[in-house]
């Protein structure tokens, strides 16, 4: 069973920490479909200290999302620190995580995410600096390296474990992959074997089976899953069952993505209002209805809405058609 730290999860299936996607309403609807641990979006370390208002508010976390893993970033020690802290002190998140693998210039460029992938001595200080001044255990997501000349994975991961830090995810591609081109599984494999604290392995997990292969192949403490769970958190679950049972569950029925596309809407108004929402939401449902056929329509006239209301009506309406050519 994976335990980081004094935290023990259910089962090895995490939520991956999805930048402008796991927010609380997204979070709780993926952990009622069974994670043993989901994760937060990354938050700024210097958003967090000058007590930014949209940041503070990206720290709230529901008691039903529990375990949960808060991620933050930064490039300096010193607001890192005192961003770990505030959240070690201010929220009743189980785990603080520091991301080491966003690829996105926007990040690089403030020396944070992926950047610190090529400085294991930086790693080093800036995890053990954070370790000592919080209390609730400390992990770090990374990807394996820079690019191909430069996958310093083994080093990198064994500077968060002398730090003292309470376990590593691995995404398996470069920061110049971003997310192209196939994730390196047996990079993950032998980072797994230079470690005695919990690893997760992040990268390419599209199906149940292939979270059953990674966990078999690479001996890995968890799987993470992050794309394959946009608009489809069935994904979670059948990847929960498939690791219990070796059994694959049905697919849920339009009705039953429908439902749920409904219940994360009116999570994500009740935490942001309906103005935002309702724009936020446009993605999602593009997300949750891939694959129905005659949803591309749909999904056009929902990213004219703007009311809860009209977003709904949409959605009924499709249930309604699928119905009836069924029944035709």
């Amino acid at each position: 069973m994976l335990k980081i730290g004094d935290i023990e999860m259910k089962n090895p299936v995490v939520l991956a920490p999805m930048a402008g996607v796991c927010n609380s309403a997204f979070r709780l609807t993926v952990k009622e479909f069974g994670a043993g641990l989901v994760c937060a979006e990354m938050i700024s370390d210097k958003g967090i200290i000058q007590k930014n208002e949209r940041t503070l508010n990206m720290l709230y976390i529901d008691e039903r999302e529990k375990p949960l893993s808060l991620q933050i970033f930064g490039g300096e020690k010193e607001t890192l620190v005192e961003a770990a802290r505030f959240v070690d002190q201010n929220t009743n998140a189980d785990i603080i995580d520091i991301n080491m693998g966003c690829p996105v210039n926007k990040i690089i460029r403030c020396e944070a995410g992926a950047r610190w992938l090529l400085e294991p001595d930086k790693i080093y200080d800036m995890v053990s600096s954070v370790v000592r001044a919080v209390r609730k255990p400390v992990t770090v997501k990374m990807r394996i390296g820079w690019d191909e000349d430069h996958i310093f994975a083994v080093e990198n991961a064994r500077a968060v474990e002398q730090a003292g830090g309470a376990a590593v995810s691995m995404h398996g591609r470069t920061r110049v992959q971003m997310y192209e081109g196939q994730a390196n599984w047996d990079i993950i494999r032998e980072v797994k074997q230079s470690l005695e604290i919990p690893l997760i392995g992040n990268g390419d997990v599209k199906t149940p089976q292939d979270a059953k292969r990674m966990l078999d192949e690479t001996g890995v403490d968890g799987v993470m899953i992050g794309r394959a769970a946009l608009g489809n958190p069935w994904m979670i679950y059948q990847t929960v069952k498939y690791l219990e049972t070796g059994e694959l569950t049905g697919e849920p029925t339009v009705k039953e993505k429908i439902e749920v596309c409904k219940l994360h809407l009116d999570r994500l108004i009740a935490l942001k209002g309906e103005d935002v929402a309702v724009r936020e939401m446009r993605k999602h449902v593009a997300w949750y209805l891939k694959g129905i056929s005659g949803s591309g329509k749909i999904r056009s006239a929902v990213n004219e809405c703007s009311k809860r209301e009209e977003v709904v009506a949409l959605l009924d309406n499709l249930v309604a058609e699928c119905f009836e050519r069924k029944a035709g």
